[in-house]
């Protein structure tokens, strides 16, 4: 993949994440490695990158992304430190030819109640609404063609601890996108806080 370009007067490639324990984030690189030997044709995430993205942002501007601090610091403020279970792959689109290979994720209504919150502040600093439903999962691969819907075998990785918000740069390069935290925000609720 080539370097993208950003469009005129928007520097900064950003995204909203979750990023994973130590612990999960060396099993799903160890998934990666396993699927590799069965699942062709598919551009594989680097195992180190693998997040749970609340909102993808894309091409912005520094400014815009400064207006996101104040909202996205008191969500996580609100938010509870959660424990996350990994388990069961799947493609989307549901139907058809595969274009991405992920895995599940179970996250507790205090996650999810983040993910509006986040979706909300990036509507308030001028982007476009979401669309698409939420649905928490990791993305492992993309196939790089038309391809038929792999067996997947059965996979279970525990659960692990979310416990920060990060505002990543994404920089796209030829070996895939290097994550660059912006901006870090502990999770700080309390189970009552988000009730």
């Amino acid at each position: 993949m080539s370097e993208e370009a950003p469009p005129p007067g928007k520097a900064i490639r950003a995204f909203i994440a979750l990023p994973l324990p130590e612990s999960l984030q060396a099993a799903v690189t160890e998934t990666i490695h396993r699927l590799q030997e069965t699942v062709r044709d598919v551009r594989w995430v680097r195992g180190e990158g693998v997040h749970l993205t609340l909102r993808f942002l894309g091409w912005t501007k520094a400014e815009t992304l400064a207006l996101l601090e104040a909202p996205l610091r008191a969500a996580a403020a609100r938010c509870p430190p959660a424990e996350m279970a990994a388990r069961g792959l799947g493609t989307f689109p549901e139907r058809g030819s595969p274009r991405v290979l992920w895995l599940g994720l179970g996250v507790p209504p205090a996650v999810l109640a983040l993910q509006d919150a986040c979706e909300r502040a990036a509507v308030a600093a001028g982007f476009a609404r979401e669309e698409r439903a939420f649905h928490p999962h990791l993305t492992l691969g993309r196939w790089k063609q038309r391809a038929r819907r792999p067996a997947l075998p059965e996979v279970d990785l525990g659960t692990g601890r979310l416990d920060r918000l990060v505002l990543f740069r994404s920089r796209p390069g030829p070996s895939g996108s290097l994550y660059t935290p912006l901006a870090t925000f502990a999770l700080a609720g309390t189970a009552e806080a988000v009730r």
